[in-house]
């Protein structure tokens, strides 16, 4: 009986490497350099690309479990997440590492712990078990983690979150630069009267805080003390926040513009405006800060906003842990800030006169 090998497009199995090589002309050694990486060097760029091309003809595509254990790799990287079900970001994210693992011939095997300790051990030996190449420990908000058992023993890479012992290398947001950016907003269209309404006790609203003072230190503006607001991250605390600043408050007494911690305040920032009749943009500006799919773009009026670069994340932890995985050496832990972009819509304005 012969073996998948001997048997060629007009057989029953699958199309082989000495098919490709029979239809090219070439041996099966020179195949063997095209499709496990070793070409360069080794066969012009004109026999590579008649390699390629018999092999397209002929539908070929390599056996990614022999590839692996001549490699010694699964080309499979792991992805663990705490709410991959609930978070409106977490497929930004997840597109961002697995279309980067994609463009590098690996796949993406993920898994939601909902949060869970247990749960994120037993994932973690799981995939260990499975013998991935690698580990993306993502958290769906800021925050410092506990490292899961088990995730030092192969390359691993944390995104949005910070570890609690700083053993591995972190991707997160420009957080604090992200707060200077939205209060230039405000800045840029002459607002000098501004509040920050929202936040809750967490990394984010620590430095997005920071980052909003930065700016306004900058150009000798003192924001009052009643007009920081921490009146959480959903709807209702905007609209809260909203009125304590707002409501009955003279024209020439109140901000002109206003921060929000996350697009969600903002929502209830626009609602409590509404209600009291004073309006967005032409009365008061409003800055929203996340970007949330299906919201900031349809608010009334659109929402301009700074967005948090969970795509950007997912792209850059994928990156960082595939290059560890060629290399085969471990990054240093460091930890790598991305830009938080500006999406410009319709809410911010030139301060009012009155």
């Amino acid at each position: 009986m012969g073996s998948t090998e001997d048997k060629g497009p007009g057989g029953s199995g699958r199309p082989t490497s000495r098919d490709v090589a029979r239809l090219a002309g070439v041996s099966h050694t020179a195949v063997s350099f095209v499709f496990n990486g070793r070409a360069k060097g080794n066969l012009s760029p004109a026999t590579q690309e008649r390699i390629r091309q018999a092999a397209a003809q002929l539908g070929y595509r390599p056996d990614p479990v022999a590839r692996g254990l001549r490699r010694r790799r699964t080309a499979v990287i792991g992805l663990i997440t705490d709410e991959i079900a609930s978070s409106p970001f977490a497929g930004r994210l997840l597109r961002g590492a697995m279309e980067t693992a994609w463009g590098s011939e690996h796949l993406v095997l993920t898994v939601d712990s909902g949060g869970d300790r247990a749960k994120e051990d037993a994932a973690v030996a799981e995939l260990l078990d499975r013998r991935v190449d690698g580990i993306i420990y993502a958290a769906m908000s800021l925050r410092r983690v506990r490292v899961p058992e088990g995730l030092h023993r192969t390359h691993s890479v944390l995104a949005n979150c910070l570890p609690e012992d700083d053993s591995l290398p972190a991707v997160i947001p420009a957080e604090r630069a992200g707060g200077r950016t939205a209060a230039r907003l405000l800045l840029e269209e002459g607002h000098r009267k501004v509040a920050m309404i929202g936040g809750c006790d967490d990394i984010a609203s620590a430095e997005r805080l920071r980052g909003f003072r930065d700016a306004l230190r900058a150009e000798g503006i003192t924001v009052p003390k009643e007009w920081i607001v921490r009146s959480g991250g959903e709807i209702s605390g905007g609209y809260e926040g909203a009125l304590r600043i707002l409501d009955g408050a003279p024209a020439d007494r109140r901000p002109t513009g206003v921060f929000c911690y996350n697009d969600r305040v903002a929502a209830g920032v626009l609602h409590a405006a509404t209600r009291l009749g004073i309006a967005v943009p032409g009365d008061l500006s409003v800055v929203g800060y996340d970007d949330q799919e299906h919201m900031a773009a349809f608010l009334s009026p659109p929402l301009t906003t700074v967005a948090l670069p969970h795509r950007a994340m997912g792209e850059a932890a994928a990156r960082l842990l595939l290059d560890a995985i060629d290399t085969g050496r471990t990054p240093a832990a460091t930890v790598r800030r991305l830009a938080c972009p500006v999406i410009t819509r319709a809410s911010v304005g030139p301060v009012p006169t009155r």
